[in-house]
């Protein structure tokens, strides 16, 4: 069945992957992926983080820049006005929930980031150092879709890069939310694919080199 995005065009130019890949993980902290914290709890994002770390052993493997985030505050009045009471709780500098995921974590080669809100280039170097670094093409996993997430790809695909998001590398609390914003951003800025296609890809620039 045809729906109005299809007759308009939307989705039909693939972003496609370019000459230098980035891997770019939001927000894989244990706020998000301790079940013993209040926003910890779903297993839908728990999926996402065992799917991410074959993906990041790969990217590794290859070579590439794997840049990861988590968010944290100094104190109540350097927070922006989150809704939500799981955000604006806990998540100050050196609180657990701020630590990143040791399971998709590599002190010793990624990237680590801090950021005050959603889009994990909002108010940080990344685009810097994605630009000093030659790439041209970002892959997003991390949590949540709808969300941080969600809006990091946004600003990739703002800022020019080919976006790829690894569809099982991304978690939210729940399903449904996941699935329509993947939906949404397929139509309009990234190439949406699982995490088996980014992987093969990484081999591919591996053998290049």
């Amino acid at each position: 069945m045809t729906d109005f995005f299809d007759k308009a065009g939307y989705g039909e130019n693939p972003v496609g992957f370019g000459k230098t890949v980035a891997v770019l993980v939001v927000d894989f902290q244990r706020a998000f992926t301790d079940p013993s914290m209040p926003a910890g709890k779903s297993p839908h994002i728990h999926a996402a983080v065992e799917k991410t770390v074959p993906l990041l052993a790969a990217a590794r493997a290859a070579g590439l820049l794997v840049v990861s985030c988590y968010t944290a505050w100094s104190n109540e009045r350097g927070m922006i006005p989150w809704k939500t009471t799981a955000v604006r709780t806990g998540m100050f500098h050196g609180d657990p929930a701020t630590e990143m995921d040791p399971r998709i974590y590599e002190p010793g080669y990624d990237v680590n980031l801090v950021k005050a809100g959603p889009s994990i280039f909002f108010g940080t170097p990344l685009s810097t150092i994605l630009q000093r670094n030659g790439v041209d093409t970002v892959v997003i996993t991390g949590c949540t879709t709808s969300g941080c997430v969600r809006a990091s790809i946004i600003d990739a695909f703002s800022y020019g890069f080919r976006t790829i998001v690894a569809r099982d590398c991304c978690g939210d609390m729940e399903a449904g939310p996941h699935e329509a914003n993947l939906l949404d951003v397929s139509r309009r800025y990234a190439d949406v694919v699982d995490s088996a296609t980014c992987i093969a890809q990484f081999g591919q620039f591996a053998a290049a080199a």
